[in-house]
């Protein structure tokens, strides 16, 4: 059983204003003197930017790390999958997004659902690991 990683790239974008004030119960005053530079988003979450992808989220495999259906998923195909590493793995043809482990030396991609069982490779299957999630974004209720 082999466990390979795959690859491709992404375009940088937009820069917004980050603010000095730190938001406890509140919103910060958009005054001038509280601005302290400007953020790129990808320059917070993309630490790779040939390397890394946007992928959606659809279903509930792994609410118990605070991924949800329809977050959007930063993953990094440059990163080397380590165990307790959240992935984005190909599996038997179809994208999935679990927790990598290891048992006996084998890999095993565990889901944060106790509703979904882990999948454990076959003999003669192979593994191949996408990428590695570093960020996931996720919209609030009521938006």
């Amino acid at each position: 059983m082999a466990l390979t990683v795959i690859g491709r790239p992404l375009r940088p974008g937009l820069r917004l204003p980050l603010f000095l004030s730190r938001v406890a119960a509140g919103f910060p005053s958009p005054a001038e003197d509280h601005i302290e530079a400007s953020l790129s988003l990808d320059e917070l979450c993309v630490l790779h930017p040939a390397a890394t992808f946007f992928l959606r989220v659809v279903g509930d495999s792994m609410t118990g790390l605070g991924i949800f259906d329809g977050d959007i998923l930063v993953v990094d195909r440059s990163i080397t999958p380590r165990a307790g590493m959240v992935v984005v793995a190909v599996v038997n043809g179809e994208f999935t997004c679990k927790q990598l482990a290891y048992e006996h030396g084998t890999p095993v991609l565990r889901a944060a659902n106790k509703a979904y069982p882990d999948i454990r490779l076959r003999d003669g299957e192979d593994l191949e690991v996408f990428g590695v999630v570093t960020r996931c974004i996720h919209k609030l209720p009521g938006i």
